[in-house]
């Protein structure tokens, strides 16, 4: 399996940016090899009860001085349901979702701005504090 970067948030705000290759949505750990690992053979066991949200990102960099949409348009073309999150630290996304269910421990959501540094976002449900069908 090819690795994946991703950027780890973690419920307490600590932050790992790095590569994944064991990360599955139905399982309680994975590993991230952090970026600054300096070619380390061994990952860093993540829990995923312990993230707020899981990052599949384009850059570890990302660009903060730009402002994602959080509007849908008219004649946009979508696929699963449109969705607002808002965590419990107040952060708000805006995107899509083809599998909520809240009792399960996270959801992908697909950001709504096709610019965003974001590819897909696993949303860790215990860190969330309300989401809503739009």
């Amino acid at each position: 399996m090819e690795a994946i970067k991703v950027v780890a948030r973690f419920a307490d705000n600590r932050l790992i940016k790095g590569y994944t290759q064991d990360f599955f949505p139905n399982k309680s750990l994975f590993h991230i090899h952090p970026v600054d690992s300096a070619g380390a053979k061994e990952g860093i066991e993540i829990l995923v009860k312990d993230l707020k949200a899981l990052f599949f990102v384009r850059d570890f960099q990302g660009n903060p001085d730009y402002d994602e949409s959080k509007e849908f348009g008219p004649k946009e073309q979508i696929s699963g349901r449109k969705v607002e999150v808002a965590f419990l630290d107040g952060e708000v996304l805006v995107g899509t979702t083809l599998g909520y269910e809240p009792k399960r421990p996270g959801f992908f959501l697909h950001p709504l701005d096709p610019k965003s540094n974001n590819i897909r976002v696993f949303v860790v449900s215990q860190a969330v504090h309300n989401v809503r069908f739009l």
